[in-house]
């Protein structure tokens, strides 16, 4: 892969964690809204959701490639929980459902971008 095309899907990678981020805040105003005490899974996804991003903008200022991967990898794990706290607002309707099934399947395709990034990245010496 050329330095462009390894850039290119680097500022993709961005893009889709940043417009991610953009969905996330506006469930967190809605669940901020509701009655119940679901305004703290709203915290608990605003910030997991958040930081794939911001993990990802911090990735490719990397010092080296090892710092990469950290960044990568801790992108990831805030992708799973991300997951999880989707999965759970799904599960408990507490939201309807065909309103987060868009979010809960891009954190899970985020996932997956980022653990092929990840094994690449360790296993390209």
């Amino acid at each position: 892969m050329s330095d462009n095309q390894r850039k290119s899907k680097q500022r993709d990678i961005q893009e889709r964690g940043f417009s991610f981020a953009c969905r996330i805040v506006k469930l967190y105003q809605f669940l901020a809204k509701q009655r119940g005490g679901v305004e703290v899974l709203g915290r608990q996804v605003l910030r997991s959701g958040t930081s794939i991003g911001a993990n990802l903008e911090e990735a490719v200022a990397e010092q080296s490639k090892a710092d990469f991967i950290s960044k990568c990898n801790i992108a990831l794990k805030e992708a799973r929980e991300t997951y999880y706290w989707l999965r759970l607002l799904i599960k408990t309707e507490v939201v309807p459902t065909n309103k987060l099934r868009g979010l809960a399947d891009e954190s899970n395709e985020l996932v997956a971008i980022l653990t092929t990034i990840v094994k690449k990245s360790r296993s390209s010496g």
